[in-house]
């Protein structure tokens, strides 16, 4: 029998906005200590891109979005060093109520808004690309980590 193949790791991460600023964490947890990136996590098992993209900016942050005020703005398909790979959903917050504090102490060092024009250079790369994906209005796919295609070679006359 041959072996299955690992399944993609589905994350989500929502991008919070505020006029020209955005809001992101800094990681304490050892994956990207010390680096930036937006609220984010895994999905739980049966639980909908949206409701979970929800759940986790309420559990890290307090701020609370009504699922269908998430807006999809980008997908990232990473292939980690180890092998590994994950499906990122970048979300924007259309509406959202309240103020953002860091309610996960343990994981994250703490929050910070910076202006779209002056983000941090220590992004996480993964987030990076999805980011960078919704800044520049693509609203699609960005494959991160995979080699890149070659070109297959002019067939000749």
């Amino acid at each position: 029998m041959e072996p299955q193949p690992a399944q993609p790791v589905i994350d989500t991460h929502v991008i919070l906005r505020d006029g020209d600023k955005l809001l992101l964490s800094r990681r304490g947890s050892p994956y990207g200590y010390g680096r930036w990136h937006m609220p984010s996590g895994k999905l739980d098992p049966g639980e909908s891109l949206k409701v979970g993209a929800a759940r986790e900016l309420s559990e890290e942050t307090g701020v609370v979005v009504d699922p269908h005020h998430l807006r999809l703005v980008h997908v990232v398909h990473h292939r980690q060093a180890d092998a590994g790979t994950r499906i990122g959903f970048f979300f924007v917050a259309t509406e959202w109520r309240g103020i953002p504090v860091n309610r996960e102490p343990a994981k994250c060092l703490g929050l910070q808004w910076f202006s779209v024009q002056e983000l941090p250079e220590d992004i996480i790369e993964y987030p990076h690309a999805g980011l960078l994906g919704y800044l520049k209005g693509d609203g699609g796919l960005t494959e991160h980590g995979w080699a890149s295609p070659t070109a297959s070679p002019t067939p000749s006359p």
